[in-house]
Order: structure tokens, then C-alpha cells, then sequence
């Protein structure tokens, strides 16, 4: 059988009536009646869900997609992954909530979180965990750096996104998710960041006249001008692949720079791996490609093994709260606790990243080829099963696609394949497949985008 086959609804994807349903429409009738209006995703695909294997799901009328987002690197082990299951079930027949008591699930995971750290973190590194939200990760980091620092002040870059609560949304550059808002962060400062097919500094896209590193320039001129209007900060925060943004892949040398002037100048840098972590890009942790270590390193999305869990890993030497100076009664669940653990040491029994490294290329070749035949198929960028297509209407203008996007989300919903969008402009097609996808079905859902693509045109 083929690897990971097993894990998934044979058949998918099948359509069996036209999407969304009878069924479909009826619940996503009553939701919109009782659900507040902030509800997101059913508005792009009007899709209802009635149980999911591996990389596939079926909706209440009986058709089955393929899952290319993955609840957002939610996933990453697949849906009702076996081995998760049972951890889980297990640990919620025993205890589920200890607040922060001790506990052998617990410190299972806290000692391999501190094992597979990154760079110097490895093997020397602490856990903290808090809300069972990433933003709530991004908010302990920010908050230990101003404790760390005595300093209020933060850098954070274009394109970048932490999450929805206010500390987080505050260190995120989308001006729309803060209109109508007072002030979140005064001293919160954008830097650009390394966007190639769209170079902040106009030098083009081949990353060979200097442009991947004038946004590194640009961080140290800012630190080191005392007229340049930044404050020293309390920390640099950073996502070394963009997801919100676009998929924007920071390239290694700028990361390296950025890690230089940082620890130069005593600056905590913290590194978002909460949707490019877990072995989405082919590696545990999307700054190793790089080499650079983290200071402060927010975790979230799958490292609950689906459930909601997030955590911090930090330098020991940061990590001087007093008890209770960050506090959450959820980051005592014990049952996430257990399916996060089962599914690292699923990725590692299954050699999970060296399958995620072999499929992602082939699905980044085959979106790459698509390039060739659609002028609006601008640019393919990302690594691993982490990867995105800028649609421009234009080559020469790169005048953003926007709806050219959310019409091929559509074309491919009706064909039986689930994907997402990002971007500045909102014109980018992301694709986060779980990573137990299949090289036969990476084939099929590049089949299905393929001719969703011919079926739209500006």
C-alpha cells in the first residue's frame, strides 16, 4: 500500500452532489442566523463538515475533498491520526487538567520539546505554556522580552501576522484587523521585509543585485541611528516564512543577519514558528534551514496533534518570572499534552520530514509548470508542503488578482479539492496540505488546480 495510504478515505476526492449540498446549505443557514458575523471561513467555501482520515474530508452530503489547508497547519499529522487517537483517548480516560500540577504526560513533552529545539536551544532550552492559542504564545514572549529588557518598544516586519489578541494583533502589520481601534502597541515599529517578487527597496526578483539583504541593512540602520525614530527595543519578532503574508520565504542569509545584529546589540529575537513549525517546510522548525537560534520561540497549531495547545521555548537565562506572572488555567490539558507528544514521535518513527521535503518538491515543480501556461500564475514560492502562487492580472504591472484567486478557490471546491487563500492584496492561493498527503494525491490535487486555472481567466 502506498505510504500513508491507509490514513485517509479511499476514493477522494468525489464529488457525488453539487457543492454545498441540501445539508450543506441548511447548516450553514442556521449558522449564519445564530453565529456572529466575525464567523470567516464559510464565507469563502461554503462547505459543511462531517468527519475527516488523514488528508481527506467528507461534508454532510456525502462528498469527499482533499484537504489542502489543514485547519491552517492545524493538522499537520491528518485528521483523526490513529496513533493521536489512541494517546489521546488514553490520557482523557485518565486525568485531563492539572493546571500546571506535574504529570508524566506533561513532562513527556516538555522534555522533547526541549530535545528537537532548535540550534543552541537544543538540549538547553525551557518550556512554558499558556492559553492554548499561538497569540497567546506570541503574547508571553513579547512579555518576557519587555521584562527581560526594561524596555517597551518592538520591531516587528511587513507582511507579518502573530494573531488576534492585542498584544499580538499589535506586532501584526495587517492595517485592516486594527481600523477602528485605539492604539495597541505604540511602540510597535515595521520593518520591510525580504518580498522578492514585490522588493521593498525596487531591485527585483532574482535575489542577485543585493535586494534579499537591504532589509537587514535597513533593521541595522534603524538600530543604530539615534535619529531614526525607533527606541532601543525589547525584542525583534519575526516569521521566517510569512503565512498570512503570502508565504513569503525570508531567504537564509538576511536571517542570519538579522540573528547577527540582534545578538549583537543584547536584542531578544523571537521567532514565530507557530504555522511554519512542526515539520511544515521539511524541517521540525522552518529558522533551521538557516541555522539561526531563536531566543524565544512561540509554538501552536499542531503541536497539540489537532487539539489546542500552544507553548513557548525560551533561553533559561530569559525565563525570570516570578510564579505566577503568566498564568492560563488551559495550559494545564493534559489530553493535547498527549496528542502533541504522539504526534512528534509519529513524525519521527515515520521519517515524516524526508517525506515532506520529496512531496512538497513534487508539487512545487508541478505549480511551477503551471507558471508556463498561465500568465496570471505569477510567481511559486515556499518550501516543504508550505507553498503559494501570487496571481497578478498583469506580469509587467503585477497588479494584484484578487479575485482571480477566490474564483479558482471555488473551481476547485466544485472539483473535490479544499484550498486557501493570503497576501497583502489577498491574492495568493495557498496550499498546506496535511503532512501525511500522498504523492498520488499531491498528483491529484495539482490535477485539480490545473484545471481550475484553465477555467478562469481575467
Amino acid at each position: 500500500m502506498t505510504r500513508f495510504g491507509e490514513l485517509h478515505f479511499p476514493g477522494a476526492p468525489r464529488i457525488e452532489v453539487e457543492p454545498p449540498g441540501p445539508k450543506a446549505r441548511a447548516l450553514l443557514a442556521l449558522q449564519a442566523k445564530y453565529e456572529s458575523a466575525a464567523v470567516l471561513y464559510p464565507k469563502s467555501l461554503p462547505l459543511a463538515l462531517e468527519e475527516a482520515k488523514g488528508s481527506t474530508v467528507r461534508d454532510v452530503d456525502g462528498n469527499l475533498y482533499l484537504d489542502f489547508y489543514a485547519g491552517i497547519s492545524v493538522l499537520n499529522f491528518g485528521h483523526s491520526n490513529p496513533a493521536i487517537l489512541a494517546a489521546a483517548e488514553a490520557q482523557l480516560r485518565r486525568l485531563t487538567h492539572s493546571l500546571d500540577f506535574p504529570h508524566e504526560t506533561r513532562l513527556d513533552l516538555i522534555r522533547t520539546l526541549i530535545e528537537t529545539a532548535p540550534g543552541r536551544l537544543r538540549n538547553a532550552s525551557r518550556v512554558l505554556f499558556g492559553s492554548p492559542s499561538g497569540a497567546d504564545a506570541v503574547e508571553s514572549a513579547l512579555k518576557l522580552a519587555r521584562h527581560h529588557r526594561n524596555r517597551y518598544a518592538v520591531i516587528s516586519f511587513e507582511g507579518a501576522y502573530h494573531g488576534q489578541t492585542v498584544g499580538a494583533l499589535g506586532v501584526g502589520s495587517q492595517t485592516k484587523a486594527k481600523a477602528g481601534l485605539p492604539p495597541l502597541a505604540a511602540e510597535t515599529h515595521f520593518a520591510p521585509y525580504p518580498y522578492c517578487y514585490r522588493c521593498p527597496f525596487g531591485k527585483g526578483v532574482d535575489g542577485d543585485n543585493g535586494c534579499c539583504m537591504e532589509p537587514a541593512r535597513n533593521l541595522e540602520r534603524l538600530l543604530s541611528d539615534p535619529y531614526a525614530g525607533v527606541p532601543e527595543p525589547a525584542a525583534v519578532i519575526l516569521e521566517p516564512v510569512q503565512g498570512e503574508g503570502g508565504v513569503v520565504e525570508a531567504p537564509a542569509e538576511f536571517l542570519r543577519e538579522v540573528r547577527r545584529i540582534t545578538e549583537e546589540r543584547g536584542i531578544p529575537l523571537i521567532v514565530d514558528e507557530i504555522q511554519a513549525g512542526l515539520g511544515r517546510t521539511g524541517d521540525l522548525y522552518s529558522c533551521e534551514a538557516s541555522g539561526i537560534t531563536p531566543d524565544l520561540m512561540p509554538i501552536a497549531k499542531s503541536i497539540g496533534g489537532g487539539l489546542p495547545l500552544a507553548a513557548l521555548v525560551l533561553r533559561p537565562d530569559l525565563d525570570a518570572w516570578e510564579p505566577g506572572a503568566h498564568v492560563g488555567t488551559f495550559r494545564g490539558n493534559l489530553v493535547a499534552m498527549a496528542a502533541g507528544l504522539a504526534g512528534l514521535r509519529f513524525l519521527e518513527r515515520e521519517k515524516l520530514l524526508d517525506h515532506v521535503k520529496e512531496i512538497g518538491k513534487s508539487l512545487k515543480r508541478r505549480l511551477t509548470e503551471m507558471t508556463d501556461e498561465h500568465e496570471y500564475m505569477a510567481d511559486v514560492r515556499g518550501r516543504g508542503l508550505m507553498l503559494g502562487v501570487e496571481f497578478v492580472k498583469d506580469r509587467r504591472s503585477k497588479e494584484p488578482w484578487k479575485e482571480g484567486v477566490a474564483r479558482i478557490q471555488m473551481e476547485c471546491y466544485r472539483r473535490g479539492l479544499l484550498v486557501w487563500k493570503a497576501g497583502h492584496f489577498g491574492n495568493v492561493l495557498r496550499l498546506l496540505p496535511p503532512l501525511v498527503t500522498t504523492k498520488e494525491q499531491v498528483e491529484k490535487g495539482a490535477d485539480i488546480l490545473a484545471d481550475a486555472a484553465r477555467a478562469v481567466r481575467p
